[in-house]
């Protein structure tokens, strides 16, 4: 049974990548981002391919939306 991985794991590359990801982003009107980050979710998740890893980050971003 895997867990999801909560450690940081982009070392020093962490800003470089969330500047990638803003700027995959730039330009984009609200919907079209919001398609782009829906695509990019699903692309990500069958990657990832464990439904319980899977569902436990679905508990977590909900979980950290309401609180």
């Amino acid at each position: 049974m895997k867990k999801l991985n909560l450690t940081p794991n982009f070392g020093s590359e962490a800003d470089a990548f969330y500047a990638e990801l803003i700027a995959a982003q730039a330009g984009l009107a609200d919907e079209a981002a919001a398609d782009w980050l829906a695509r990019l979710t699903l692309i990500l998740c069958n990657h990832i391919g464990d439904r319980e890893v899977l569902r436990e980050a679905f508990a977590l971003a909900h979980h950290e939306r309401h609180d």
